[in-house]
C-alpha cells in the first residue's frame, strides 16, 4: 500500500494541536504517511496576513495556538477541495455545526477508498424531535466508514506534549489500529474500542456537564458541590446512552473518552471558564464567548439544547434534571443560582 494522504478538515485550537501530531507522525513513518499534511483553514485576517501565509511561512496558527511551532510539511489550505485532493484519511475537527455545508462540498469530490475520523464534540438536530451523531452526518454524505477519538485532551497541554491519553471508537478494528498510527506518540497514547457510539456521545455529553461545573464555579461553591455535579453528570450520561443508544457498554465510560474527559473539562476547558464567568457577571454566553475565547466557540450551550430537543420531545426532561438545568439557565428560563434546587431531588438521590 503506498504511503496515505492525510487531511486535517479544521485548524482550530484542537484541530492545530492535532496537526502538530499528525504532521509529526507523516514525518516519523513516511512508509505509512505522505509526509505532507493538508490542514483546511478558514481564511482571516491577523495582524494584516492571511492566517494560511501566516502557518506556512511561520508554521505557527497565531491565531489559535500560539506560540506552538508546527511541522513544515503541515500545510495550510484555504480551499477545502484542494485540501481535501487525494485524501485518503480525513480527520474532522471543526465546529459541529459547520460539518454538513462542509461535507457538502466535497460530497462527490473524495476517494471512494477514503476513511474518516470525528474529534468533533456534539450532535445534529434531526427532524422529529431526535439527534444525529456527527459521525452519522459524515457517513451519510460522503458514504465512507467513520471512526470516533475522544478523551481528557486539553488542546495546549496536548500540543505542549504534556503526556495524555485518548479513544479511537471504531467497530473496525483493523481500521481503529490503522487510526492509532496516525495519532499515538510517545505523549499521546491511544486505546482502540468497538463501541464507537458511547465514545461519541461521552465527547458529547461531558460539555454540557462541565457547563454545570463552571456555573457552581461562579456560584462559589466548593469541590464537594463539583464533585456532585461530576458524579450525576456522568450517571446522565450514562443513562442518556442506556436510553437513546442501547447496547453502549458501561466499561466504555471509564476509558480516556469518559470519566477522564469529564473530570479534565469540568475542572479545564473553555465550557466551564465561560460558565463560571457568566455566573459571576451575568453577562451573555455568547457576549461572553466573543471576550473570552478569540473566536473559539461554546459547545456546551449548543449541545444542551440539542438534548433537550430529544428530552422535550420524548418527555423525558424530569428523568435529567443536571442537562435540563443547563439548557434552562442558557436560554435564560431559569436563574443561574437556581441550578441546585434541580439537582437536590434528583432521580439518583430518590
Amino acid at each position: 500500500m503506498p504511503p496515505q494522504k492525510v487531511c486535517v478538515v479544521g485548524s482550530g485550537n484542537w484541530g492545530s494541536a492535532i496537526a502538530k501530531i499528525v504532521g509529526f507522525n507523516a514525518e516519523e513513518k513516511p512508509e505509512l504517511f505522505d509526509r505532507e499534511v493538508r490542514m483546511w483553514v478558514f481564511e482571516e485576517k491577523v495582524n494584516g496576513r492571511n492566517l494560511t501565509e501566516i502557518i506556512n511561512t511561520d508554521h505557527e496558527n497565531v491565531k489559535y495556538l500560539k506560540g506552538i511551532k508546527l511541522p513544515q510539511k503541515v500545510v495550510a489550505v484555504p480551499d477545502v477541495l484542494e485540501a481535501a485532493k487525494a485524501a485518503d484519511i480525513f480527520i474532522f475537527v471543526l465546529p459541529h455545526q459547520f460539518v454538513r455545508g462542509i461535507c457538502e462540498k466535497l460530497k462527490g469530490n473524495i476517494k471512494s477508498t477514503a476513511v474518516a475520523v470525528t474529534l468533533i464534540k456534539g450532535f445534529e438536530v434531526a427532524e422529529g424531535g431526535g439527534i444525529r451523531l456527527i459521525s452519522d452526518v459524515i457517513r451519510s454524505i460522503l458514504n465512507i466508514p467513520v471512526a470516533a477519538l475522544m478523551g481528557a485532551n486539553i488542546a495546549n497541554e496536548v500540543a505542549q506534549e504534556n503526556y495524555c491519553e485518548a479513544t479511537i471508537g471504531c467497530r473496525d478494528m483493523a481500521l481503529g489500529q490503522k487510526l492509532k498510527a496516525v495519532f499515538q506518540t510517545k505523549y499521546f497514547r491511544i486505546v482502540c474500542v468497538q463501541d464507537e457510539i458511547t465514545v461519541e456521545v461521552c465527547g458529547a455529553l461531558k460539555n454540557v456537564v462541565a457547563t454545570a461545573a463552571g456555573f457552581t464555579d461562579g456560584l462559589g461553591f466548593g469541590d464537594n458541590t463539583k464533585a456532585a455535579v461530576i458524579r450525576l453528570g456522568l450517571m446522565e450520561m450514562i443513562k442518556f446512552c442506556e436510553v437513546f443508544y442501547p447496547g453502549s457498554k458501561l466499561e466504555t465510560f471509564f476509558e480516556s473518552c469518559g470519566i477522564a474527559d469529564l473530570i479534565t473539562t469540568c475542572y479545564g476547558g473553555r465550557n466551564r471558564k465561560v460558565a463560571e464567568a457568566f455566573a459571576k457577571t451575568g453577562k451573555p454566553l455568547l457576549q461572553l464567548e466573543k471576550e473570552m475565547l478569540d473566536g473559539q466557540k461554546l459547545q456546551g450551550v449548543p449541545t444542551a439544547a440539542e438534548i433537550n430537543y430529544m428530552l422535550k420531545a420524548k418527555k423525558m426532561e424530569e428523568r435529567f434534571p443536571l442537562f435540563t438545568a443547563v439548557h434552562k439557565i442558557c436560554l435564560g428560563e431559569l436563574k443561574v443560582d437556581k441550578m441546585l434546587d434541580c439537582l437536590r431531588n434528583h432521580p439518583e438521590h430518590m
